[in-house]
């Protein structure tokens, strides 16, 4: 059973910095995809940033050079590091994990992924 757990959400002003870490175990299959999603009130969950075992990334417009993804190299731990926050990237910001393809990106289709943690918010003031 896939289990994500995520962590360092928080709130910070805008143009300021967080990093979210995501501890993930329990998955037995060879090729994983990993990212993160975000969900703001009345919207629907979107993709942010995805990471698979071939070190393939994925990102949203909205956060392309703002944000990073990346995992230590057990890759057990997910990451996003998130600078210059802007009041718009305010959301529950969730860890996802699915089988992959190492050589393709991951998709950022949250209906894609069938295992998520339980989110970590994250509040940006203006």
């Amino acid at each position: 059973q896939v289990q994500l757990v995520e962590s360092g959400g928080g709130s910070v002003q805008a143009g300021g910095s967080l990093r979210l870490s995501c501890a993930a175990s329990g998955y037995t299959y060879r090729s994983v995809c990993m990212g993160w999603f975000r969900q703001a009130p009345g919207k629907e969950r979107e993709g942010v940033a995805t990471f698979n075992i071939g070190g393939n990334t994925n990102y949203a417009g909205s956060v392309k050079g703002r944000f990073t993804i990346s995992t230590d190299n057990a890759q057990n731990t997910l990451y996003l590091q998130m600078n210059s926050l802007k009041p718009e990237d305010t959301a529950m910001y969730y860890c996802a994990a699915e089988r992959g393809s190492v050589g393709s990106p991951c998709s950022l289709d949250a209906r894609v992924y069938t295992n998520w943690g339980q989110g970590t918010q994250v509040t940006v003031s203006s």
